[in-house]
């Protein structure tokens, strides 16, 4: 599978942003909220720990995508748990601007659907080599 550095990518993405909601939470809402004396009280361990545990699965899986297609899949659905954590979670406290467009298109979204589309490819090549004589 030639799209393997998509995955790669993707995981270690996830993973470093991540890590930054779970060890520097307060100071990265302050500066997605565009507002200096931002106070939250917003617990960002849990989005943290699933984004890196998301981004390190879906790490994982780009070594070996046609075989471990269900770790790409547990991976895709941390995400999708993940967007939806911050959407609910934290998205009433915040202001939309361009800062959280940023996050929620670039680091959410995007990652999604890179990594559904590499799901689906790894789901066709599995299916058709299940269709090739031994």
């Amino acid at each position: 599978m030639s799209n393997r550095g998509i995955l790669l990518l993707s995981g270690i993405y996830t993973a470093a942003w991540a890590a930054l909601f779970k060890w520097f939470g307060p100071q990265l809402f302050s500066w997605l909220s565009m507002q200096i004396d931002f106070e939250t009280n917003m617990p960002t361990g849990f989005y943290g720990i699933v984004g890196i545990i998301s981004g390190i699965i879906i790490l994982l899986s780009a070594f070996y995508p046609i075989s471990w297609i269900y770790l790409t899949a547990i991976g895709l659905f941390g995400k999708l748990v993940s967007i939806l954590t911050f959407l609910l979670l934290y998205m009433p406290d915040l202001e939309w601007n361009k800062r959280i467009a940023f996050h929620l298109f670039f680091n959410e979204t995007l990652c999604i659907l890179l990594v559904s589309v590499m799901l689906w490819k790894a789901w066709q090549v599995k299916k058709y080599l299940k269709t090739l004589p031994e």
